[in-house]
């Protein structure tokens, strides 16, 4: 395990005096319904980072992860800090946690960034490759173990890079954007029309749609396709 921690801080150059004086920020918000079959449904969020930072790959990513992913990654950075750190607390599972309840996902997902926000700002754990491919791929958490020890045809840093993006065209736009989409930023437990975004099963994109341009295609189909023609 400790490999994987080792193995990033090469690759991503990542040293706690390089990391003190740069900027990340990161934001969870959009939560969108999403079914498996009939009978199953979950709930995602979008992760959006920006940064300065030399320990990213990526300046502006973002990328969709649900609850489950989010227990897998606290449990990974444990294992793979060897307890050298106190790990911020994810909100609580709820067995009464309901797809229909507004105030119960906004508060999820203010819990989930107020994680994240802490987890950016240790260098230690900023050189976990599981990190980087949580942050920043559309890896599932299974491949995302293989790719950090080392066991699939593609590095970490191929696997970031072959992330579709969605671009912001601007900070402003971004700020301006969070701001409309009830992002976990506010300081109020209220925001613009929060109930009708996250009851309607459709989930409908709001004004972010005119900001964000859609880039690249399946990362895997992308990754397949870089390595048969190498």
């Amino acid at each position: 395990m400790r490999e994987e921690s080792d193995s990033a801080v090469s690759q991503f150059g990542v040293s706690p005096a390089s990391s003190m004086q740069q900027i990340v920020s990161v934001w969870v918000r959009d939560p969108r319904i999403r079914k498996n079959d009939f009978w199953h449904a979950y709930i995602d969020y979008e992760i959006c980072l920006h940064t300065d930072s030399v320990c990213f790959t990526k300046k502006i990513s973002s990328v969709r992860r649900r609850y489950s992913e989010f227990v897998w990654l606290r449990q990974k950075l444990q294992a793979n800090s060897m307890l050298m750190v106190q790990l911020p607390a994810l909100p609580p599972k709820n067995p009464f946690f309901s797809l229909n309840n507004a105030q119960q996902i906004t508060e999820r997902m203010k819990g989930l960034q107020r994680f994240l926000e802490k987890i950016v700002q240790n260098p230690l754990l900023l050189s976990d490759s599981c990190l980087h491919l949580f942050l920043q791929s559309q890896l599932s958490v299974s491949k995302i173990q293989a790719c950090a020890a080392g066991r699939t045809h593609y590095s970490v840093a191929q696997a970031v890079k072959s992330c579709g993006l969605r671009r912001f065209h601007s900070e402003e736009d971004l700020q301006k954007d969070l701001s409309m989409s009830c992002d976990s930023d506010s300081d109020s437990s209220e925001c613009r029309d929060p109930e009708p975004r996250i009851k309607d099963l459709t989930i409908i994109k709001s004004q972010s749609a005119g900001l964000l341009d859609l880039m690249g295609s399946s990362q895997e189909e992308s990754l397949s396709s870089s390595s048969g023609s190498t």
